[in-house]
């Protein structure tokens, strides 16, 4: 399969303990004003294990902020959770401009283009489907306004 590791890692879920787990670690370096970049992105990586897009949303939220404000060092691994988060609520255009980025600092990253032919290719696809709506309603259309002709 050309996307095994793509799927791996998108089909790769944290268990509702784990996700527990982290939430509490995280809630508590808030409360303690201990939450540095490292926790933060911790929390983040475990809410893009998540099944639920609520949580996809928050990982989101934060990585968008630890790519501004975290570690230089730590810049792809954001951008690369970015994409997977926004893989995982279908936001194909977004991702792509993730990983486009990631793709800029390390053009050469193996995992990096996998993703990227993956978002491609889902976007090919949605693409597609529009095509073929659209053709359908088209030929419909036609036959719709074929029909109305005929009877006059």
């Amino acid at each position: 399969m050309a996307y095994e590791g793509v799927t791996e890692i998108l089909n790769s879920y944290i268990t509702s303990d784990d996700l527990k787990i982290a939430t509490n670690r995280y809630n508590a370096a808030v409360s303690s004003n201990n939450c540095n970049a490292s926790m933060r992105f911790e929390y983040a990586l475990a809410l893009t294990r998540s099944r639920y897009s609520v949580d996809q949303l928050r990982a989101i939220q934060l990585l968008e902020d630890l790519c501004v404000s975290g570690d230089n060092e730590a810049f792809r691994d954001y951008l690369y959770y970015l994409t997977i988060a926004n893989i995982k609520l279908q936001n194909y255009d977004r991702a792509l401009a993730c990983i486009k980025k990631f793709l800029s600092v390390e053009p050469e990253n193996r995992q990096a283009k996998d993703l990227k032919d993956y978002i491609d290719s889902k976007l090919f696809r949605d693409g597609m489907k529009g095509l073929a709506i659209v053709g359908g309603v088209a030929v419909a259309l036609g036959t719709a306004v074929a029909i109305a002709f005929s009877k006059k």
